[in-house]
């Protein structure tokens, strides 16, 4: 199937999209141009986003933003010391509370523990180049990595530190290896790890402290990658997808896994629409969770709002570059990251106040 004709197919699934009027008195501290890069909220009003605007040298410097009001104003908060890679790997960024906050944009980790006003380097003990950071996270007192290194073999590792750390050391026991590895981490209600190779091994752990850790059934079958998304009201679910590009090229074999309790037994539900490859995924309630997805140059939003028996599908833009962040901080908020500062179609961070019927674009400055 010619990915032009995609849209088209989704059509009669297609949600409102909608872009949010201006406020009507900009903040005049967002510098002029400037692009998002990654969001991370940690409530349904209070969220952060990261972003470039041009400059003289090195071309592209950063702003960290904040709001109070779900979007409609902004202050500049900080200029963290970090560029645009020339690998066009995302910069992410990783708000843990008002004072703890990372970045990273793919191999460098940074740390700030006054909400962004200071930022320090993080190192991986004993990694191997080239590698790529996956997922930066924290619960407790402890920081959490999952990190892809791409030799011969591939190998997934989970590093991990206390709080405040300079160094993240590699947690024994979890690492997988194969020709193909991955892996997730998530933190909210109890810490899960899944970890991965070649479609064929997958292994799971949870822990109610991020201290001690058990073994639990995979939340996918072995033929199947698994992304976590945080306990809602108790219930833990999970994305199960096949290999990206099966069963054609911009498409992806998937559906929704829930167990009742952290380390409880997974079981699958009706499979979810295959249109896009994964960029990300995230659960507003037990029954209301979205993946976002690329393929054939169109960002495709696919939610469902009965626990995965039926979907809808929203086609978010065609920047075709990437979706990430999807996030929903309560049942009702959510929000996404859409393309890349430096990409030909630019970047928006789009919000949901209706669980993912609708979503808007805000509007920085």
């Amino acid at each position: 199937m010619k990915p032009n004709r995609w849209a088209a197919l989704a059509a009669a699934a297609l949600t409102a999209l909608a872009v949010h009027t201006p406020p009507a008195a900009a903040d005049s501290l967002v510098p002029k141009g400037f692009a998002p890069a990654s969001t991370s909220w940690t409530g349904p009003s209070r969220g952060f986003v990261l972003g470039f605007s041009p400059c003289g040298k090195p071309g592209w410097c950063a702003s960290l933003l904040s709001t109070t009001d779900g979007g409609k104003r902004w202050l500049r908060v900080g200029a963290p010391p970090i560029s645009l890679p020339d690998n066009h790997n995302q910069v992410k960024l990783v708000v843990i509370d008002e004072h703890d906050v990372f970045l990273s944009d793919g191999t460098r980790l940074l740390a700030s523990r006054d909400g962004g006003g200071t930022w320090s380097g993080v190192r991986l003990a004993g990694v191997r180049e080239p590698f790529y950071i996956s997922k930066i996270t924290e619960s407790g007192s402890r920081v959490f990595a999952m990190v892809t290194g791409f030799g011969s073999p591939s190998t997934t590792t989970l590093y991990a530190g206390l709080s405040g750390t300079r160094v993240l050391l590699p947690v024994p026991g979890f690492t997988v290896t194969g020709s193909a590895t991955y892996g997730d981490v998530a933190t909210s209600g109890g810490v899960q790890v899944s970890m991965g190779s070649d479609y064929r091994v997958q292994k799971y752990w949870t822990s109610s402290d991020g201290l001690t850790f058990a073994a639990a059934p995979p939340p996918c079958p072995a033929d199947s990658s698994a992304l976590l998304s945080g306990i809602r009201r108790g219930r833990v679910l999970a994305l199960c997808s096949g290999g990206p590009g099966t069963p054609q090229p911009g498409a992806t074999v998937r559906r929704l896994w829930r167990a009742p309790k952290l380390g409880g037994r997974f079981t699958g539900t009706e499979q979810a629409p295959i249109l896009g490859i994964n960029q990300s995924f995230s659960a507003a309630s037990p029954t209301t969770a979205t993946v976002a997805a690329e393929g054939g140059g169109t960002g495709f939003l696919h939610s469902t709002f009965d626990g995965g028996t039926t979907w809808t599908t929203t086609v978010l833009s065609g920047r075709g570059v990437c979706l990430n962040d999807l996030d929903f901080p309560d049942e009702r908020i959510g929000v996404v990251v859409d393309g890349l500062p430096d990409a030909e179609g630019g970047s928006a961070v789009y919000r949901t106040v209706d669980g993912g019927i609708t979503w808007r674009e805000l509007v920085f400055g």
